[in-house]
């Protein structure tokens, strides 16, 4: 008898990664979890119900991927047509066991193949799936800038201790420069300031 757990009895989210990792194995596609889930493996636990995926097609279609997620148990959340499909970089998913939203962003620009670089595997309820990296993370959440995204940084920068922070300053300046932006460095400081305060302070 199978040790591995059923959907029932495995939080929702884990079981949509158990379901989509295995769909995207059987295509040999990279791909990572970025967004809530991934602030919450790296930082501190908070509500959330969504998944946030990107996923690089390589040769394979969008159709194909929607084709396959569909026989493994995702639905589009609306209806978009063939044309649309073909050159759609955010498909909006839920799983059918779970009814648990995913957003899949269709890797497209050379950011995305660097996150993909730097991604690492990451045990979540006994399910091994691809993380983007806690530092590319870090930049998503200060490029975004909602108060939540921001407290995602702020647990990420408490509870992860080897954060390369010259790398997070080093892709944060050049986004500044290619977006003709100049408040996400001061953003990061800021927060780095206030984690290093809490910690003093716990001391």
């Amino acid at each position: 008898m199978s040790s591995r757990p059923s959907t029932a009895s495995r939080p929702a989210a884990v079981a949509l990664l158990a379901d989509l990792a295995a769909a995207l194995r059987r295509r040999r596609l990279r791909w990572y979890v970025f967004g809530a889930q991934a602030a919450v493996a790296y930082g501190r636990p908070r509500m959330t119900a969504d998944v946030d995926v990107t996923v690089d097609l390589a040769q394979t279609s969008t159709l194909t991927l929607v084709d396959d997620l569909s026989r493994a148990g995702f639905d589009l959340r609306i209806n978009l047509g063939d044309d649309f499909l073909r050159e759609a970089r955010l498909l909006p998913l839920v799983h059918r066991p779970t009814s648990m939203p995913i957003d899949v962003v269709i890797a497209a620009s050379s950011l995305h193949t660097e996150f993909l670089e730097r991604r690492r595997l990451i045990a979540l309820g006994g399910v091994r799936v691809p993380m983007i990296s806690p530092e590319d993370l870090v930049v998503t959440k200060v490029l975004a800038g909602r108060p939540k995204d921001l407290e995602d940084v702020r647990g990420v920068l408490l509870e992860q201790h080897d954060l390369d922070i010259e790398r997070i300053r080093g892709l944060l300046g050049e986004l500044e420069a290619a977006l003709g932006e100049d408040r996400l460095l001061r953003r990061l400081e800021r927060l780095i300031h206030k984690a290093r305060t809490t910690v003093v302070r716990r001391q």
